[in-house]
């Protein structure tokens, strides 16, 4: 089990999130192997990938902003938060220096993404279907101005470190096949796919802030066992666990076919303070 400090995304990637994170996942009872990976210190691993991507053809630069995109002809794909790329860059520059120099912008790398649907395989939500090039386009890989895109780091991430099980939320299901696109262009393998239920609040919407009461460090102020939060865990995964109970108790019995293959309400906080 690999821990994995996922830290590119910015200002929004202060220090102080991924220690609330560890101190979190330690009071809960549960641990890793090794010593956590933080991905910002894997920036040349990411540079070499994006490096291969341009050679091999399979990349190219972009200069588009976000308002170009905004102007852009293409309305978002039904089901898409973004709109579709419609390829203005594609053919137009050759190489990530010209790109700049005769657009006066900085310039990203956008994946040349194949036709026709991807087929993914998830141990919970079964063979799924994605049509990457008709949703989204060619997408980013590398950021305007440097940076890897999450798509691109977490598969170069994943193949470096011999993941081969990959579970999150299923919101994020839409991404593996993203990410199925830079593995195969990069010739790495494809992980088992396993994408789980959310926990949504009362309303159905997922967590947020408004729900920090629910945080695992605003229940541990409280005087909350974390026992109690691993027990409402266990039982909205499908084990029988009466109680409070620990991840070592748990993982013998879990099973993950029992998972719930619909999203899981957040309980109250009283039911998570009650057996303390």
């Amino acid at each position: 089990m690999l821990l994995r400090i996922e830290d590119l995304d910015g200002p929004r990637a202060n220090p102080k999130f991924a220690e609330a994170a560890l101190r979190d996942l330690e009071w809960l009872g549960l641990d890793w192997d090794g010593t956590p990976s933080v991905q910002s210190e894997h920036f040349e691993r990411f540079e070499q990938a994006v490096a291969a991507l341009l050679a091999d053809g399979r990349a190219y630069p972009c200069v588009c902003t976000r308002g170009d995109l905004a102007t852009a002809a293409n309305a978002p794909h039904a089901g898409s938060s973004e709109p579709r790329y419609p390829g203005t860059c594609k053919g137009r520059f050759g190489s990530l220096a010209e790109a700049e120099r005769i657009s006066g912008k900085a310039a990203g790398v956008r994946l040349v993404v194949t036709p026709g649907p991807v087929e993914i395989q998830d141990e919970v939500s079964g063979r799924q279907a994605f049509d990457v090039s008709a949703e989204v386009g060619d997408f980013l890989v590398a950021r305007r101005g440097g940076g890897a895109s999450y798509q691109l780091a977490v598969a170069v991430d994943d193949a470096a470190e011999s993941v081969t099980e990959v579970v999150r939320g299923d919101d994020l299901l839409p991404s593996a096949a993203r990410q199925w696109h830079v593995q195969s262009a990069l010739r790495l393998p494809h992980p088992r796919w396993v994408h789980v239920p959310l926990v949504v609040d009362q309303g159905g919407a997922r967590l947020a802030k408004r729900t920090d009461a629910l945080s695992l460090g605003a229940l541990r102020a409280r005087g909350a066992d974390p026992r109690a939060i691993v027990g409402w865990a266990a039982r909205s995964a499908g084990v029988a666990a009466d109680g409070l109970v620990t991840p070592s108790e748990i993982t013998p019995v879990f099973r993950l076919e029992s998972l719930p293959r619909g999203q899981v309400v957040a309980p109250d906080v009283e039911e998570l303070l009650g057996p303390v």
